[in-house]
């Protein structure tokens, strides 16, 4: 998985940066094939944004919350990350699950 951390009009700081990190292996948990995860973090005024691009494998998933707190705002944002990503997980089963199975024939 290739992480990236950009900072809008924020320094981020290597606590951040390993916030972000602990909160990710909550998705890798879920899915094992995220290819790529760019996550960008801003400031403006009194706002706090973060927002998040993960491409997995089939699916691009783009994900942003706001907070007046940088550590809520990440929390939120992975809250909402790891709703999307069960929902693809679970469309990815279902339609798995609805293909027809091939049956060997049986030999006489």
């Amino acid at each position: 998985m290739n992480l990236k951390v950009t900072g809008l009009h924020l320094e981020v700081t290597p606590a951040i940066r390993e916030y972000v990190e602990t909160k990710l292996e909550r998705i890798t948990r879920h899915v094992d094939h995220v290819i790529d995860v760019a996550v960008t973090l801003s400031v403006d005024k009194l706002v706090q944004k973060a927002e998040v691009n993960v491409h997995l494998s089939g699916k691009d998933i783009h994900v942003e919350a706001t907070d007046s707190d940088m550590y809520a705002a990440i929390d939120a944002l992975m809250d909402k990350l790891d709703r999307q990503v069960l929902k693809h997980k679970e469309k990815q089963s279902e339609h798995r699950a609805a293909s027809p199975q091939v049956q060997p024939e049986a030999s006489l």
